[in-house]
């Protein structure tokens, strides 16, 4: 068994979680065994990886750039990987509208499809407390600035829906340790190290419970899907938003063929566990100590590179929310009947970036995004509840594989940021090491 790769013992988790999630399904009893007896296990798994990011995010930040020896090459990994990300999203914003548009999902909606959802979502305290909080969000188009400085990092380092913050501090903290002394820096490198390789060996341990904690999480959604009958309803949305991020993977591959000079086959095995991870979890936060592992040892990018792409990465990179957020968009305003023009679909580009920045890499983030570009189009309040409702359904697995896009973004950004600066290692550095 211990010689069976993560990947394929993660699959085989997934596919006996499924397959007992729809046993249970099968007796009245079910449900309720899975939730009480099963579901906690996932639940256990996902407070570990949750544990160990903020940890992980900040050794490894302040390792990453501490290593650098000079603030020329801090430099130079910065501006790549802001630019890079940058592009990937408003690239994924722009194949979701152009999905969207051609393919018109909400285009002839049935008004009792629209009233069945909105009885059966719009008042439901999910929906409703994402739009409040979606509206306390609401500010400047800089106040994400704002927000990513802490005014105190030890509250910072307790929340994880803060991790932006913590990433400036790990920034600042190593962008500190290149400018003084070397020799009064190297205690705080050394501790920093040490601190580095534990939290590593808890991700080693931790792993180890992935195929069960994978078990758990899909047995739990299956039990969990109950209206199967307004699922069929909305799978051509669905099928709009996965044919979209699809499309994206097959951007990632090209660039990292034809940049990095890599096979689709090795990337795909090496990054196979963090992206199932990501689809059991829907959580980039959760799924970074993974990330980085695979990334690093299986992909050869250098840990310099990746110890700071990969956190920022995390949180400011959502290629498959946005474009999730652009095809959530323009499907309520078809299913609703309100039309928009080509400065609505340039204002969704522009909101969405925006809000992605400082979006938190959680299960859900992405329908607080989804209210603040619906407002951003002018969807009166009255109407915000029934474009949620009309989506909500299916959310949860849509959520799932566009998180599964943010994982492998990151990953591809990563390996050509390393590749532009010469820190891609060949394969045969580190075949011995991840034996």
């Amino acid at each position: 068994m211990n010689k069976i790769p993560l990947h394929w013992k993660i699959i085989i988790g997934m596919v006996l979680g499924v397959l007992f999630g729809l046993l249970m399904s099968a007796f009245s009893w079910g449900k309720g065994f899975v939730i009480d007896w099963i579901a906690p296990f996932g639940t256990i798994f996902i407070r570990l990886l949750k544990l160990i990011a903020i940890p992980l995010i900040f050794v490894s930040l302040i390792k990453g750039i501490s290593d650098l020896k000079d603030i020329s090459s801090f430099r130079n990994i910065g501006v790549r990987t802001i630019i890079l990300y940058m592009s990937t999203t408003v690239v994924a914003i722009v194949i979701g509208l152009l999905l969207v548009n051609t393919l018109q999902p909400g285009a002839g909606m049935a008004e009792e499809t629209i009233e069945e959802l909105t009885n059966t979502y719009a008042s439901d305290e999910s929906i409703t407390s994402n739009i409040h909080e979606a509206v306390e969000q609401e500010s400047s188009p800089l106040d994400f600035l704002v927000d990513m400085v802490p005014d105190n990092i030890f509250a910072a380092l307790g929340n994880n829906s803060l991790m932006l913050q913590v990433i400036f501090f790990s920034i600042l903290f190593g962008i500190c340790m290149l400018l003084i002394d070397r020799a009064k820096a190297h205690p705080i490198a050394a501790l920093i190290d040490g601190l580095n390789a534990v939290v590593l060996k808890m991700v080693d341990l931790i792993m180890w419970m992935a195929p069960f904690a994978v078990f758990a999480l899909l047995a739990q959604i299956i039990v969990s899907s109950d209206n199967t009958e307004i699922l069929e309803k909305l799978l051509y949305y669905g099928l709009t938003v996965v044919l979209g991020l699809i499309l994206m993977v097959f951007f990632y591959l090209t660039i990292i063929f034809l940049y990095t000079k890599k096979s689709l086959r090795w990337f795909f095995r090496g990054m196979a566990p963090a992206q199932l991870l990501a689809f059991s979890t829907s959580s980039s936060a959760a799924t970074l100590p993974v990330t980085m592992e695979r990334v690093t040892n299986h992909l050869r990018v250098d840990s310099q590179v990746s110890s700071f792409v990969l956190p920022v990465g995390a949180t400011i990179n959502m290629d498959g929310t946005s474009l999730y957020q652009a095809v959530a968009a323009v499907f309520i305003s078809q299913a609703l009947h309100i039309p928009l023009d080509f400065s609505d679909q340039l204002t969704i580009v522009l909101t969405a970036l925006l809000a992605s920045i400082g979006s938190a890499a959680v299960p859900g983030a992405g329908m607080i995004m989804l209210v603040i570009v619906l407002e951003s189009i002018g969807i009166p309040a009255d109407k915000l509840a029934v474009g949620i409702a009309l989506i909500f359904a299916i959310d949860r697995p849509l959520d799932m594989c566009r998180t599964v896009i943010n994982v492998t973004g990151d990953a591809m950004v990563s390996m050509v940021v390393a590749k532009s600066l010469g820190r891609l290692h060949p394969e045969d550095l580190l075949t011995t090491k991840n034996r």
